[in-house]
């Protein structure tokens, strides 16, 4: 079968401070990820028929998994799938208003990057315990925002994830506390634009 592995982060563990810490991350990808990734590998081990098949199709069609094994799928498959997106999508000296044509696509669906912000803000500050904010993308091409329960992705939504801040209370409590706005505030310090952009262009060529 084919296992999936921790994969290092394309930065040091602390290329995002002051915003996000180093030990935050280190916790958070060595311990976290990690956990998620081995659990996924035990509960796919039960399944060999699906040991082969995309991490994105078996989030998308829960369905079709035994159901004795789904919400380990779920919850580990989608703590793998979504962390693997959220280090993606942040970067040392990055941050800014938004590049390219995800810029402008903003503009068009929120009226401004302010109002975008705003809206990320209230979908993360307002999930209640563990979960995401998400901008994604809608079969029509059009941008959403909105949240999370738990390791839930977009794409068990039918969505495609354009970013994600992850607010589970282990992203953020080393250094923020229980202050998640404040967290909110500083990512925007670390967004990576230019990675932000390819992956919205990859999912408007999708569709």
């Amino acid at each position: 079968m084919t296992k999936f592995q921790l994969v290092d982060l394309p930065y040091a563990y602390d290329a995002l401070e002051p915003h996000v810490d180093a030990k935050t991350m280190e916790v958070h990808h060595m311990k976290h990820h990690q956990t998620y990734i081995s659990n996924f590998n035990s509960a796919l081990e039960k399944v060999p028929q699906f040991n082969d098949v995309p991490i994105e199709l078996l989030l998308m069609d829960l369905a079709s998994v035994p159901e004795n094994i789904r919400d380990a799928i779920r919850n580990n498959g989608g703590g793998h799938f979504n962390h693997t997106l959220f280090w993606n999508s942040m970067g040392k000296n990055r941050g800014g208003k938004p590049l390219g044509n995800i810029a402008i696509a903003i503009t068009k669906d929120f009226g401004s990057w302010d109002e975008l912000k705003e809206k990320i803000k209230s979908a993360a500050s307002a999930r209640f315990g563990s979960g995401w904010a998400w901008l994604s993308l809608n079969k029509n091409g059009k941008l959403l925002v909105h949240s999370t329960p738990n390791q839930d992705s977009p794409i068990m939504q039918g969505l495609k994830p354009v970013f994600g801040i992850d607010v589970w209370e282990h992203a953020y409590y080393l250094k923020y506390q229980n202050r998640r706005g404040d967290y909110i505030d500083a990512w925007w310090n670390v967004i990576d634009w230019e990675s932000v952009n390819a992956r919205y262009m990859m999912a408007l060529g999708s569709l």
